[in-house]
């Protein structure tokens, strides 16, 4: 398999995920324009794409799903609830008939010889998912605007090869940074997102000796910094109660406007 995060932040989403027959993106919240070149940085293709999983319709997730359904004839996946919000979403544009496809959390479909299992996450948006992609054996995962998390997250997210996982905010930083009351008790609520320290935590619970590589995205421009992130749930992780310290895994940060490393396996 193949992961690569194309974009990943508050001010677009669109991640990569194949096979070497197949291939789909999670989110398409950038222009065709910029998804293109993001893919071209790993000598992929829209064209080489076989759809667009969508986790929710929070513009940063779906901002190019229309064009890539119009203009490359995509696929999009998304929940009943994602969907009927992204069909009146006029910014978007039409999705041409036929195109929008319905799936429901924890039923497992098929893109070519690629296994998705859509995954409920606890989000303010109106039903949606994280996705677990699977090939002979191999799994990466998506798991991103979570406010919390629970055993049956843990559970989604076991026995992965790669994740890309929410390390959205620190949590001091947003409580004295600019942000309205409202938007921060959002964030900091069961709806909004992970924090540093709870994006670690989590993490703890799911390292294992196959664990590859962990991308830690979503991460916010206003609350956030890379190298804070990466600390923090390094931190966690390392103190945390499990058998692993974070330098045994390869964790980095997933950029908000380039590329991250491809990775193989």
């Amino acid at each position: 398999m193949r992961f690569c995060s194309i974009a990943s932040g508050s001010s677009g989403n669109c991640i990569f995920a194949g096979s070497g027959r197949s291939s789909v993106l999670v989110d398409a919240g950038l222009s065709g324009i910029r998804i293109e070149r993001g893919l071209n940085e790993i000598e992929m293709s829209l064209r080489e794409v076989d759809a667009v999983l969508v986790t929710h319709e929070h513009s940063d997730h779906v901002r190019g799903v229309g064009v890539l359904a119009r203009k490359y004839g995509l696929p999009i996946y998304a929940t009943a609830g994602t969907a009927e919000k992204i069909s009146k979403d006029n910014t978007i544009g039409k999705i041409p008939e036929g195109m929008l496809r319905i799936i429901h959390a924890d039923e497992a479909f098929s893109v070519g010889d690629l296994w998705v299992k859509p995954f409920a996450i606890s989000h303010d948006a109106a039903e949606p998912v994280g996705f677990r992609i699977e090939h002979e054996g191999r799994a990466a995962a998506v798991a991103t605007d979570m406010g919390c998390y629970t055993d049956y997250i843990v559970k989604n997210l076991k026995n992965l090869d790669v994740l890309l996982l929410e390390a959205n905010h620190d949590v001091r930083m947003l409580e004295a940074g600019p942000y309205p009351y409202y938007l921060k008790r959002r964030i900091l609520s069961d709806h909004g997102h992970l924090s540093n320290e709870t994006s670690g935590q989590l993490l703890g619970k799911l390292l294992n000796d196959g664990v590859r590589h962990v991308f830690l995205g979503h991460l916010s421009k206003e609350n956030n910094y890379e190298e804070l992130a990466y600390e923090t749930v390094c931190t966690e992780v390392t103190a945390g109660d499990n058998p692993y310290k974070a330098r045994d895994f390869e964790i980095s940060v997933a950029h908000r406007d380039v590329p991250s490393e491809a990775v193989e396996w």
